[in-house]
């Protein structure tokens, strides 16, 4: 079952992102100029400020539920973890706020995303990040080497949540903190009332209710948990920013 829904959300964004760079390559001429593409949902989260900094083809590419950079309070020189990556937009904002003495990582498991990342990077110019590939079930770096883990509208998307929490929890160093963008469910719906509503990869079947959402983050070992919603997205199903602290003595 979990590698089911991987191929699948893996199918649909690496879809997404062969249909960025393939609007991104028609439409820009040698100026460097695009065409009027129309930028995804996500982008409305960002402001214009934000975008006007950012290749075109990183806000096109803008797939998430909410702006997770904003709500994350990122400071200079701090090292940030972005899962699911996609097209970099939170990645290369992170990059920027934590400056050339911070770092920002992007775990994505598609290598169509991965591969728009690193293109807009290079075009933004931006050199202190590092992009990974791999699962955010198996986060592919070392414990406690972590300030603060971002995602925005990802971690519904996981086969296996609470391994994602718990992989969360030990790559962040003690004190450190989550600022997540995600679908959240109200807790009247049931699993089954959630897989009727929509599928895995639109980011539906999978959201976990907010008691649901709290008792993983609690089980994992954070304190300071809060989820605060923003809007809802369809009957039931809300946007929600999710913050908690790994404490200042967790290992």
């Amino acid at each position: 079952m979990t590698d089911q829904i991987h191929e699948v959300v893996r199918d649909h964004y690496a879809r997404a992102a062969l249909d960025v760079l393939e609007r991104d390559m028609s439409c820009c001429g040698a100026d460097g100029d695009c065409c009027g593409t129309q930028a995804a949902d996500g982008a409305q989260f960002y402001s214009a400020v934000e975008q006007s900094a950012l290749p075109e083809a990183a806000v096109l590419a803008s797939l998430g539920c909410g702006n997770p950079v904003m709500v994350a309070e990122l400071n200079e020189g701090e090292r940030v973890l972005d899962l699911g990556s996609g097209g970099g937009i939170d990645v290369l904002l992170s990059a920027k706020r934590v400056g050339p003495t911070g770092r920002a990582f992007g775990l994505d498991m598609t290598d169509e995303m991965l591969a728009l990342a690193q293109k807009n990077a290079a075009e933004a110019g931006v050199t202190n990040v590092e992009w990974l590939r791999g699962h955010i079930e198996s986060i592919p770096l070392p414990a406690n080497s972590i300030d603060v883990v971002i995602s925005n509208c990802v971690v519904n998307l996981a086969a296996d949540k609470p391994s994602v929490f718990r992989e969360i929890f030990r790559v962040l160093r003690p004190g450190g903190r989550i600022g997540i963008a995600d679908i959240v469910a109200d807790d009247s719906l049931s699993p089954d009332q959630r897989a009727e509503l929509g599928s895995y990869a639109a980011c539906v079947a999978g959201a976990l209710s907010f008691g649901e959402y709290r008792a993983e983050l609690a089980q994992a070992g954070f304190d300071d948990i809060s989820i605060t919603t923003s809007h809802e997205a369809s009957a039931g199903m809300y946007s929600a920013i999710v913050k908690a602290k790994k404490p200042a003595g967790g290992v």
